[in-house]
């Protein structure tokens, strides 16, 4: 916030070319506060910026940038400045901008780092995309196991300066195996002769270099470690560490990926504001003919049931009413299942006891909306003859209706998401417009069969 605050007086720094007055108005700022003031400004008075900035702060000013004013400021560097930000940042940070540019863009800036820099960016590029491998960094402190308290802390204060964090230590074997972390506060509390080992609880949680980024998630909420968890390789070799920082932009991200989707939308994976007006059509354009498809069935639908409809035209007052309870049963009931499976209250194993709650759910959900559906008709034919002489029967369609389609549409959004998890896509593709064009349709045809078979012989 004081960053932004100050954006004005910074632009008028730099216009007026006083370098070391921009380096005295910029030297009490945060990294955080810098990145605020930078944001909006034009990449090449942030370029200016970066240069007065001390190497270590440019990095990490330019770590807490989004990254579309990461690429922009990059090309406005040239190749000296940007050769020390990529340097200095943290591997894990790095990593996430070059898996963001272009090939050719990434290839160039590869080439900036230094041979122990470069050896980290390739390896951490080499893991598969959106993996954990790719959040993870490989700053941290790991102690042998066989160590006692005094070389542990002599070893930690020695590198220290190196690690992304110094909450928690990993112990490991002499083959680099994790075997268990330590709180750095129990080590404090211990004396100096005692073994590290007899400080271990053998409790902890890891993660693995190449399990999807969501796990980590997953792992975070059921660990008590909450700053960083040890990511290890496939014969539990420490390859590195996953801080709660890069966590929380994953949890970000996937949220708001999940969001885009079941609003009815490809992911847009770059700020609204930021995205070309090409990309974001194309984006939306998919899903909304997809959807547009599947609304005209409900015509088709309706064709069907043609000749009951021009018997009793009464029986179209309420279809709007049918088909929009049923799609906003369904869309509840996914919308439920989709949240509880991303935080891993549902797995795929519990379909049936999710199915037996939601048939519950849907009937009484269906009994509430029908009551009050048949009331209305009730009530109206007191004061009116809208409905006819048959009125009885009318209100009996529309509340049986209700309880059918309610029904429906609760069992229907809360199975989707089941189905598309195990033919292996995400759940939340079973956004709210796709469960509500579903229920539309079948809504219809429950609506129009009830009618048919209370109204026989009366209407119809």
């Amino acid at each position: 916030m004081l960053g932004h605050l100050l954006r004005p007086e910074i632009e008028e720094i730099i216009r007026s070319g006083d370098l070391r007055s921009l380096r005295f108005a910029l030297e009490d700022l945060s990294p955080a506060e810098l990145a605020d003031a930078l944001e909006d400004l034009p990449p090449e008075r942030s370029a200016i910026i970066f240069r007065v900035l001390p190497r270590p702060t440019a990095a990490a000013v330019f770590e807490f940038l989004p990254h579309w004013a990461q690429e922009e400021i990059l090309r406005a560097l040239g190749d000296v400045e940007t050769a020390q930000i990529l340097n200095a940042m943290s591997p894990d940070d790095r990593t996430r901008l070059l898996e963001e540019l272009p090939a050719e863009a990434t290839k160039r800036l590869l080439e900036m780092l230094s041979t122990d820099q470069l050896q980290i960016a390739q390896r951490l590029l080499g893991y598969p995309e959106d993996s954990v491998g790719r959040r993870m960094t490989p700053n941290y402190v790991a102690v042998q196991q066989h160590w006692n308290v005094g070389q542990v802390l002599a070893y930690a204060r020695k590198h220290a300066s190196h690690s992304e964090t110094l909450g928690v230590l990993y112990v490991i074997d002499p083959a680099g195996k994790l075997v268990d972390d330590v709180r750095i506060a129990d080590v404090l509390m211990a004396e100096d002769s005692r073994p590290v080992d007899s400080l271990l609880d053998h409790t902890f949680v890891s993660l693995k270099a190449t399990d999807d980024q969501e796990a980590a998630v997953a792992a975070f909420l059921r660990s008590d470690r909450r700053e960083a968890l040890p990511v290890t390789d496939s014969e539990n070799v420490l390859v590195g560490i996953v801080t709660s920082d890069d966590i929380m932009d994953v949890a970000e991200e996937e949220a708001t990926e999940d969001i885009h989707k079941m609003g009815g939308s490809e992911a847009l994976d770059e700020p609204y504001l930021q995205i070309a007006f090409r990309r974001m059509v194309k984006k939306r354009a998919g899903w909304l003919v997809i959807l547009f498809l599947g609304e005209m069935l409900t015509a088709t639908a309706m064709a069907h049931f043609e000749e009951e409809i021009a018997k009793a035209v009464v029986l179209a007052l309420f279809v709007p009413l049918i088909i929009s309870s049923g799609g906003n049963s369904g869309s509840q009931a996914a919308t439920l299942v989709i949240r509880a499976m991303a935080i891993g209250e549902v797995r795929i194993a519990d379909w049936w006891r999710v199915m037996r709650r939601e048939i519950a759910s849907g009937l009484a959900l269906g009994t509430i909306l029908g009551s009050i559906g048949f009331l209305r008709v009730t009530v109206w034919s007191a004061f009116s003859s809208i409905y006819g002489p048959h009125w009885f029967f009318i209100a009996l369609t529309v509340g049986v209706s209700l309880i059918g389609v309610v029904l429906w549409g609760t069992l229907s959004g809360s199975m989707l998401p089941f189905v598309l998890r195990r033919l292996g896509f995400d759940p939340a593709t079973s956004s709210a417009p796709f469960v509500a064009t579903l229920v539309d349709v079948t809504g219809l045809v429950i609506y129009f069969s009830i009618a048919a078979f209370i109204l026989q012989g009366k209407l119809l």
